[in-house]
């Protein structure tokens, strides 16, 4: 949720580095591969020149470029390209790894190879680490037991309707994934605002766990446990915390206000906002549907709704 921060921006800087780089290495040895076993002087130690295998090694820079490339544009989404676009890079460090360790290679040859070689996929690695300790990334691509694992943790006794998409068959949970990221999309939308609707929609499905979900997500994202727990109360302060509390409301129980309620938000914080509100309310009554349909829903008058 939220724009790109500090980190999030070196961690994209990290991936684009690697994807440059290999990019352009690629590129060389595709377009002068002679030009380029000249330059690098280590690679005379392996034999003499063959233009074909150059070209082929320069094939793969470049699809690992290119990979990296297309993740570094929104790494927190595309991070499986990323790692998969590092595979190769990785794997070749590996193999010289195993050339100087067998005797193959000359210990200072592969110093001096190193940065060139080791270099690009512990950029990306580095970056996908700081991603993934901020849990920034979205949950499409990493494994369902460890999936189901992080969802057990943040909502014990609540996941039962998770584990039971994840045994449907279809690659269902997969599919389920790459939902839940749209539902919690924030760019311009204040906090507040931003949570203030999606709380207000969750209420009227009457979940209370969806609800406290809900609630969770706010406090993760900044919002302070006193307005938090004012929206679960549903008495959101005066001012843009009803306006948004409200919004979300009128769109869940589909009333006319909601036009009125969303030209004012337009109006004040401007058509984007209003997409990103509209945009999470429509998308955060799909997990009590969900619940509900299951069987499994409990409602907001038998739970505890304080954080």
């Amino acid at each position: 949720m939220g724009k790109a921060d500090l980190l999030d921006r070196v961690a994209q800087g990290l991936i684009l580095l690697a994807g440059g780089f290999s990019l352009a290495f690629g590129l060389f040895m595709l377009s002068d591969p002679f030009g380029w076993y000249e330059l690098i002087d280590t690679v005379k130690f392996t034999g003499p020149p063959n233009q074909h295998f150059i070209r082929d090694i320069g094939l793969a820079y470049v699809i690992a470029g290119l990979m990296l490339a297309f993740a570094g544009r929104n790494p927190n989404v595309r991070w499986l390209a990323a790692f998969s676009g590092s595979l190769w890079l990785a794997l070749h460090g590996a193999l010289h790894i195993w050339e100087v360790v067998t005797g193959v290679c000359a210990p200072n040859v592969f110093w001096r190879d190193a940065p060139g070689v080791l270099g690009p996929p512990l950029l990306v690695w580095v970056a996908l680490a700081i991603l993934f300790a901020r849990q920034r990334i979205t949950p499409a691509g990493i494994p369902n037991v460890a999936f189901l694992g992080v969802v057990d943790r943040l909502t014990p006794g609540e996941s039962a309707y998770i584990h039971e998409v994840a045994k449907a068959p279809g690659h269902a949970l997969e599919k389920l994934k790459h939902f839940m990221p749209a539902a919690q999309h924030r760019h311009e939308a204040p906090a507040e605002l931003f949570h203030m609707a999606r709380i207000g929609a969750t209420l009227v499905e009457d979940c209370g766990p969806c609800a406290l979900t809900a609630a969770r997500g706010a406090l993760s994202d900044g919002v302070s446990r006193e307005v938090v727990n004012a929206a679960l109360a549903a008495s959101p302060a005066e001012g843009d915390q009803a306006l948004g509390f409200a919004f979300g409301q009128a769109i869940a129980t589909q009333s006319a206000d909601a036009l009125t309620l969303g030209e004012q938000i337009e109006a004040k914080f401007g058509r984007t906002v209003r997409l990103e509100l509209a945009m999470t309310t429509a998308m955060v009554r799909a997990y009590p549907a969900m619940k509900r349909g299951l069987g499994l829903t409990k409602a907001c008058s038998t739970t505890r709704l304080k954080v």
